[in-house]
């Protein structure tokens, strides 16, 4: 579907940004950006794509980062397989990672596992949609 003809703020919408922050985390790293900046953006992926489902299944989501929340929200019409629910370690990734001296510093192991479970929950949700266009 072009970009043109996503209605703004629909499922489909969520999920194209869920795309572009999934995608600005697997940048390559330039020596100023730190680990933290690119696992925010893998938070920001798995949970926009989470409030695009939610919003596919006609459910009202409250304004919040934390994961386990939409995951919850989620598990009343869904059932959630384990490594989509390991997404909720990734909550703060939104918040405490954003201000200095908050945190212990991320190294690059870390940000792998956090690209990993991210790129996961967009493809489940992705899945998901697709599932849902065939039938």
């Amino acid at each position: 579907m072009p970009h043109d003809s996503i209605v703004p703020g629909c499922p489909e919408d969520w999920l194209r940004h869920a795309k572009s922050d999934l995608d600005l985390s697997f940048v390559d790293k330039p020596d100023s950006v730190l680990w933290e900046s690119l696992c925010f953006h893998a938070q920001q992926a798995a949970e926009k794509s989470l409030k695009a489902l939610l919003l596919f299944l006609n459910r009202e989501f409250p304004r919040t980062h934390n994961i386990r929340t939409l995951l919850d929200l989620i598990a009343r019409d869904l059932n959630i397989p384990d490594e989509i629910d390991d997404a909720a370690i990734l909550s703060d990734y939104a918040v405490t990672i954003r201000y200095p001296g908050e945190y212990n510093a991320i190294d690059e192991i870390e940000y792998t596992e956090a690209i990993r479970i991210a790129k996961r929950v967009y493809q489940w949700v992705e899945e998901i949609f697709d599932k849902q266009r065939r039938s």
